[in-house]
């Protein structure tokens, strides 16, 4: 197993290994997923053009005209 440290700033430092092994670069998303008493660490798929966040809380920007607007930003 390998383990990592969390700070009084609820921050930590993946390991190397894990990183590597997810391809994590700096700037990447991570993403965690809740299974009961664990969880796991991984690198969220690559959202697909048009597609709308699977937790988006705010949809009044999702337009045509909005989408035309902000296209490539």
């Amino acid at each position: 197993m390998i383990t990592s440290k969390l700070t009084s700033k609820a921050q930590t430092t993946i390991p190397q290994a894990v990183r590597h092994h997810l391809g994590l670069k700096e700037g990447d998303m991570l993403g965690f997923v809740l299974e009961g008493e664990r969880v796991v660490l991984c690198k969220p798929l690559a959202p697909q053009p048009g597609a709308v966040a699977e937790m988006a809380v705010f949809n009044e920007w999702e337009s045509e005209a909005d989408k035309r607007s902000f296209y490539g930003l």
